[in-house]
């Protein structure tokens, strides 16, 4: 089949089910051992459901929160509001309610469809959210005073039979949602940034700027792949690439129902492709080194299943050596670059070009440029700017160029290198400019360093390091201070080779992880 860029998210959903009609779209865990599975027919019939009951109680065009953990609800929910002409505002299932609440006010939301498991958002909304008109529940016992997602989609699937008779058939044929013209430069969806400092933004983001970035490169992925999804689904990076891109080539999506039980559940579904952040890839590349001796192959099979091939790897930094320890095991590590701003990836690795220093190679709709050092791109996966922020919007965009804040170049074959972030940059008594992020690659190239943060603290670098317990114990190392002068010798290695105002002249050891955003990133201030 000839590869096809589209231009709308409804466009995707169209063609998977005219493509794909009776194949699975969704897999999904029933209990332990035992999976469910919905296909591209059912999901894009409960989707057009949804957007009829969205127009029915007055939500077309508006403003719609979507809060839950990935399921085949949430995905329903997404479609219905997408392509019925409103505008989704996925938000962190894991965020406090009044954190929520607060989000759903600034993004002016007039309907919330959410999980069960977060009963304690739908009791603050009612309170702290006046502009609220409606809350529909996604599962089976909605809380006092919601709607049920499951009557709305039975009783709109019951209107159009009823309806749907040989004599209006025609006429009702020119109004469903099918025939609806969906504007490819709308705004679709808000999407808040995480956010490593200061207050999350709402980046909006229009139906082209998702639908392209998704479908704009062709990256021979087989048709009816089976991609596990581990990623959260309000992320822009999973929304795209998990689902969006997905669903253009047929993909089975299988829903990971806990970070917790990755490993299993990679045995449970045998997917061929895992979409992941690098914290994630180093969970599994230990499982690999502890298996180092044993022939490729099996390993292979009791780790991942001899049908998996790939890894996409986005999100943050991803130490190189990784890609060359998974290829000994014949599955390919495919770094790319991106952010929410960008709906989200900027550039990609594909299995046939690659440069492993290199995060990707610019998307065909993409263009960059770099200003005083920072990395500049242009085109159509650009975000309109940030929700009701205008000041905000004029420091990020210029003239059509999205500012990534991104130290790096760009590459005469389009190939992204990254040096740092310009706002994390410190500046040294003489003048000097370090990234932290370059210090902290070098730094966490040692197994013994789980986490590392590079900052300036009274004059001087500093690096925090958060070790693998795990691994120093199978080094011997069982006591804090034989930890301590390891860490030490690491660093007085480091502070050998490189120029004095880059040496680290402070070591501090955690005892606990950082505190991280939703993508995984950790939160610097």
């Amino acid at each position: 089949m000839e590869y096809r860029i589209y231009h709308t998210i409804k466009e995707i959903v169209k063609h998977a089910e005219d493509t794909y009609g009776s194949c699975d779209a969704v897999r999904y865990k029933t209990g332990k051992d035992t999976i469910e599975a919905k296909t591209y027919r059912q999901i894009g019939k409960d989707s057009r459901h949804f957007s009829d009951a969205f127009e029915k109680l007055g939500q077309q065009g508006a403003h719609i929160a979507l809060i839950g953990v990935t399921s085949y609800p949430w995905l329903v929910s997404y479609f219905g509001i997408v392509n019925g002409g409103s505008v989704a505002v996925p938000l962190d299932v894991a965020l406090p309610a009044e954190e929520l609440c607060e989000l759903m006010r600034r993004a002016d939301v007039t309907m919330l469809v959410v999980d069960d498991i977060r009963k304690d958002v739908v009791v603050a909304a009612k309170n702290t959210c006046p502009s609220l008109q409606y809350i529909v529940s996604m599962g089976k016992e909605p809380a006092e005073g919601c709607l049920s997602m499951k009557e709305l989609l039975a009783q709109n699937a019951e209107d159009i039979r009823v309806e749907n008779t040989e004599s209006t058939r025609a006429e009702n044929a020119k109004g469903t949602d099918t025939e609806k013209e969906i504007d490819p430069d709308a705004l679709c969806t808000i999407l808040f940034t995480s956010g490593t400092t200061g207050k999350s933004k709402g980046v909006m983001l229009t139906q082209r700027n998702l639908a392209e970035n998704a479908t704009c490169l062709d990256m021979k992925i087989e048709e009816n792949a089976v991609i596990l999804s581990v990623l959260p689904i309000h992320h822009a990076y999973c929304l795209s690439m998990d689902i969006l891109k997905g669903f253009s080539v047929g993909s089975t999506i299988c829903i990971n129902d806990s970070l917790m039980r990755v490993a299993r559940n990679i045995q449970l579904f045998r997917p061929q492709i895992m979409l992941m952040v690098p914290l994630m890839i180093e969970s599994l590349a230990k499982k690999l080194e502890a298996a180092e001796g044993l022939p490729a192959e099996v390993v292979k099979e009791k780790v991942f299943g001899a049908q998996f091939h790939t890894i996409f790897s986005g999100g943050a930094y991803l130490n190189p050596d990784y890609i060359d320890l998974f290829a000994r095991y014949g599955i390919s590590v495919l770094q790319g670059y991106g952010m929410t701003e960008c709906a989200p990836v900027i550039a990609t690795t594909v299995a046939w070009n690659q440069k492993k220093d290199s995060v990707g190679q610019l998307l065909p709709n993409c263009e960059a440029k770099t200003v005083d050092g920072e990395l500049w791109v242009r085109g159509s996966s650009v975000m309109q700017g940030y929700y009701k922020m205008p000041e905000e919007t004029k420091t990020a965009l210029k003239d059509g160029w999205l500012c990534t804040g991104d130290l790096g170049y760009v590459d005469e074959e389009r190939f992204i290198y990254l040096t740092g972030r310009k706002k994390n940059l410190i500046i040294t008594k003489n003048g000097e400019n370090v990234s932290p992020e370059e210090l902290e690659n070098k730094l966490s190239s040692s197994r013994l360093v789980q986490e590392v943060l590079v900052r300036e603290a009274k004059g001087v670098i500093e690096a925090e390091i958060y070790p693998d317990e795990e691994y120093a114990k199978k080094q011997g190392l069982e006591r804090e201070e034989e930890v301590r002068v390891e860490l030490q010798k690491l660093i007085d290695e480091y502070n050998q080779g490189a120029p004095a105002y880059k040496k680290i002249y402070s070591l501090i050891i955690r005892e606990k992880e950082f505190e991280k955003t939703a993508s995984r990133k950790i939160k610097r201030y």
